[in-house]
C-alpha cells in the first residue's frame, strides 16, 4: 500500500508505504533524487572490491535471503556510514528491494540475486565484512529437501571466515526446530547470546516474515554472535565433521505463514 499525504493543493509530501499495517522504513524522495542501486549482473567469481561497487571505503553489511529489502532499508537509513549489499535468490524480491532502495536514494545499498551460501563462497574475501544477518532462512518441509537448508557447519565456516575480527552474525527464524539447531551449532564459530524480544530498533518487527509472525502470536527467536578469535581456519573441517547436520523436523503447521508471507508479495 502506499499512502499519499497532501502538504498543499500543489505539492504532496514524500509517499509512505506501509506492509500489513507496518511503515516500511523511508520516504519515496522526488524523482531527482533517486539512485540505482541494482547489481544487474554480477562479474565472474572472484573476491568483490568494496571499493568499486560502492564508490567509497566503509564497513560492510551482507543481508542473505533479504526478501523484500525490509530490514537491508532499515539499517541503511540509520546507519548511513555502512554499506550494504543484499542478496536473495527471488528476482522477484530483489526487483521490489531495489525499487524502493532507489526511490529512497539510498546510495549506501547494492542488491544481486544469488544464493548466500553462493556469495561468500564465489566473492567474499576472508575477513572482508563487518556484519552478516540472516532473516528467517528457509527450514525446507520435505525430508528430499532437507539438503538445501542454509545454516549447516559449512555455511558457518563460510561467514566466520568472512567477518573482520570481532564480526558480527545475526539470525532469526521462526521456527523452534531450526532454532534449535541453531543454538546447539553457533557457539562453536561464535560468542553467542539471544536477543530477548524485539528489535530496539524494530519493535513491530524488522522483516516481513517477522511483522506476520508476531501479528499471529508466534515466538520470534533472535541472536547475536561475534566471531571467535579462538577458531583460525585450520578448525573449519574439524568442526564441520564434528557437528550434526540440521535433519530437525521443520513443522508443517508453519506452511501456512509462508503463503500469507509469499501473496502479493512486493
Amino acid at each position: 500500500m502506499v499512502m499519499l499525504l497532501k502538504m498543499t493543493d500543489a505539492a504532496l509530501v514524500p509517499a509512505v508505504e506501509t506492509e500489513f499495517g507496518v511503515p516500511i522504513p523511508g520516504r519515496i524522495l522526488s524523482e531527482d533524487h533517486w539512485t540505482k542501486t541494482a547489481i544487474k549482473r554480477l562479474p565472474p567469481p572472484g573476491p568483490l572490491d568494496w571499493q568499486t561497487v560502492f564508490g567509497r571505503a566503509a564497513p560492510v553489511m551482507l543481508d542473505l535471503g533479504c526478501g523484500n529489502g525490509r530490514s537491508t532499508l532499515l539499517s541503511a537509513l540509520t546507519r548511513p556510514e555502512v554499506d550494504h549489499l543484499a542478496v536473495d535468490i527471488l528476482p522477484v524480491v530483489i526487483r521490489y528491494a531495489t525499487r524502493r532502495a532507489n526511490q529512497r536514494g539510498l546510495t549506501n545499498t547494492r542488491w544481486a540475486v544469488i544464493g548466500g551460501r553462493e556469495l561468500l563462497e564465489q566473492y567474499i574475501s576472508p575477513g572482508s565484512v563487518a556484519e552478516i544477518h540472516c532473516y528467517h532462512p528457509q527450514p525446507y518441509y520435505e525430508r528430499q529437501e532437507i539438503k538445501k537448508r542454509l545454516i549447516v557447519p559449512e555455511f558457518l565456516a563460510l561467514v566466520h571466515r568472512s567477518l573482520r575480527p570481532g564480526g558480527l552474525f545475526v539470525v532469526q527464524t521462526d521456527n523452534p526446530a531450526y532454532w534449535k539447531y541453531v543454538r546447539r551449532v553457533m557457539p562453536e564459530f561464535f560468542d553467542f547470546r539471544e536477543q530477548a524480544g524485539p528489535w530496539p530498533d524494530a519493535p513491530l518487527g524488522r522483516t516481513r516474515r517477522e511483522i506476520l509472525a508476531l501479528q499471529k502470536g508466534l515466538p520470534v527467536f533472535r541472536g547475536l554472535g561475534i566471531a571467535r578469535s579462538d577458531v583460525m581456519a585450520a578448525d573449519y573441517e574439524r568442526l564441520i565433521q564434528l557437528l550434526p547436520r540440521p535433519t530437525f523436523n521443520a513443522d508443517r503447521r508453519l506452511q501456512a505463514l509462508d503463503r500469507i508471507e509469499m501473496s502479493e508479495q512486493r
